[in-house]
């Protein structure tokens, strides 16, 4: 299987590219930037640390579509916006991991995925999936006398907060719940605010030093506490689970899918 990588630039691409090199099933189509960078031109496996690739860097988007069976894209929103179109127009499959996209932008996947396949997901690690499942289910069997907490810490170059994978388990707990989270999320506190509300899902958000992505969700009762915990150690993981859901999408029939799909976990 052919993958191209928007994004190669980044520490998530040098994963991704590191990632696809060493696995047997799958050929590295190439990788693009934005134009302008300093890199284009170079062979992905010397820019990833790794041996030869044979494939350069670029700012050809386009013809890494065209030439690729899928595409992985760990990139901006603005950029997997332009991506999107192209990989609808060219019927590639598309993965997704990148975070921060608004509404407008995710309701333009939706539309996308009427002429491809396209996997999006917060968080693409196997473990944080199996979290947000469980946050669901102990969101469904707890009642609204637990209060729901949820914590994360990343580097200090991150620029979104909360992050994609916090809203995508305050999405999990919510849906237990049967409410929508932005009825109910409080996802700044500050000053004199008084009690806490009823039904709250709280978000909090710590940056710093080279922390990958540390979540928790708490679901404090009264005389006990449950926490669910997900440390990722290395951006590997997630490499590894944007490779399966490439693997798991070929075939697949057009429709916009998640990782919770890719690792049956919506049973």
């Amino acid at each position: 299987m052919r993958i191209g990588i928007i994004g190669a630039g980044g520490k998530m691409g040098h994963a991704l590219i590191t990632e696809i090199l060493s696995h047997p099933k799958l050929q590295l189509s190439g990788g693009v930037v934005q134009a302008g960078n300093a890199d284009i031109g170079r062979d992905l496996g010397e820019l990833a640390g790794t041996a030869k690739a044979g494939a350069k860097l670029s700012a050809n988007l386009e013809d890494l579509v065209k030439k690729s069976e899928a595409v992985i894209d760990f990139s901006s929103p603005e950029a997997t916006t332009t991506a999107v179109k192209l990989t609808a127009q060219y019927k590639k499959i598309h993965i997704i991991g990148t975070t921060g996209l608004s509404d407008s932008q995710k309701k333009g996947l939706e539309k996308a995925a009427k002429k491809t396949v396209i996997v999006f997901s917060p968080n693409m690690s196997v473990g944080v999936n199996i979290l947000m499942a469980l946050t669901g289910k102990v969101a469904k069997i707890v009642d609204d006398s637990y209060d729901i907490e949820i914590l994360e810490m990343h580097h200090g170059h991150k620029k979104d907060a909360p992050s994609g994978t916090s809203l995508g388990l305050g999405r999990a707990a919510a849906e237990g719940r049967g409410v929508d989270l932005s009825e109910v999320a409080k996802r700044t506190r500050d000053g004199i605010i008084g009690e806490r509300k009823k039904g709250e899902i709280g978000f909090a958000a710590l940056r710093g030093g080279d922390v990958v992505g540390d979540h928790t969700v708490i679901f404090a009762g009264s005389g006990e506490r449950i926490e669910l915990t997900h440390k990722a150690g290395n951006r590997a993981i997630y490499a590894s689970g944007a490779v399966r859901a490439a693997l798991w999408a070929k075939g697949k029939k057009h429709g916009l899918y998640s990782m919770q799909d890719v690792l049956d976990l919506n049973a």
